[in-house]
């Protein structure tokens, strides 16, 4: 059986394949929290916009093998997935890009209330990203 929060999370990598950010930004919480992998926590929909925008520019990704786990409130998901991608432009502080191919395993972590998602927080080994697109 699916739950609404998992329907909810499978939505937002739907919408992240498709290239919908517009349709990722409806699923969240207008002071979503965002962790940023080894970074800052940011918050609010217009910081994931421009979150989206530098990712954008920067990558090109699909996730592939995506798990979907809820707790038995509906309040918390994971996910466990693959990245695969091109880098296509450089990432401030991070190697040159010269269109690199990568396959990165990573996961999230979602808080839900009210339909929305209220926290995004992704983990990847950015030491195993790094390796893959400086070799």
């Amino acid at each position: 059986m699916t739950t609404e929060t998992e329907r909810l999370i499978r939505a937002w990598y739907t919408a992240f394949d498709a290239g919908d950010r517009e349709g990722m930004l409806a699923l969240l919480a207008e002071d979503v929290a965002h962790d940023v992998n080894q970074g800052p926590r940011e918050v609010g929909k217009p910081a994931f916009r421009a979150f989206l925008g530098q990712m954008d520019r920067c990558y090109r990704e699909r996730i592939l093998d995506l798990v979907v786990m809820v707790d038995g409130s509906g309040t918390r998901a994971a996910a466990e997935f693959v990245v695969e991608g091109e880098y296509l432009a450089t990432d401030s502080g991070l190697p040159p890009a010269r269109g690199q191919r990568y396959r990165l395993p990573a996961g999230a972590f979602f808080a839900v209330e009210g339909g929305r998602i209220t926290r995004v927080t992704t983990h990847y080994n950015l030491q195993d990203w790094i390796a893959q697109v400086d070799g």
